[in-house]
C-alpha cells in the first residue's frame, strides 16, 4: 500500500491513505488498528466496522488502548482534520499513525462499508 506524505508546515508531516486504501487494510490485515476520533454522537450515527472509538480529546489519556501489534494505526474522523491531529499525537508517542484522507465523508462517498446503525462494539 502506498502512503502519501505531504508537508503540513515547518517540520510537520502528514501521513495519510485514501479511503479505498484504508478499506484494503481493514479487509486484508487484521493486525492493523482502526481508530475513530469523532465525538460520541458522530460515532453512534455511523462508523466503520471494527473501529475503536477514542474521541480526539481523549487520545492522550487513552494511549494504552491503542493495540500494541507494532502495525500501523489508521485514524479517521469526519473529514480528516481531527484525525490528522491524532496522528501527530500518536507519532509523538512512537505509534505508526496514518490519517484516512477525507474521513468518514470520503469513505461514505466512495461507497465503502459502514457498521450497521446501533452497532456500538467499538465503544469503550
Amino acid at each position: 500500500m502506498r502512503v502519501t506524505v505531504t508537508e503540513a508546515g515547518p517540520r510537520v508531516l502528514r501521513f495519510r491513505v485514501s479511503p479505498q486504501q484504508g478499506e484494503l487494510v481493514t479487509e486484508n490485515n487484521a493486525r492493523e488498528a482502526l481508530i475513530d476520533v469523532r465525538e460520541d454522537w458522530e460515532f453512534a450515527e455511523v462508523h466503520l466496522p471494527d473501529a475503536r472509538h477514542i474521541p480526539l480529546g481523549e487520545v492522550v489519556e487513552r494511549i494504552d488502548e491503542v493495540p500494541s501489534t507494532g502495525g500501523t494505526v489508521y485514524v479517521i474522523c469526519a473529514r480528516g482534520a481531527r484525525s490528522a491531529k491524532a496522528v501527530q499525537q500518536y507519532r509523538g508517542q512512537g505509534i505508526d499513525g496514518v490519517n484516512v484522507a477525507g474521513g468518514m465523508l470520503g469513505w461514505i462517498d466512495a461507497g465503502l462499508p459502514t457498521a450497521p446503525t446501533g452497532d456500538e462494539r467499538g465503544s469503550a
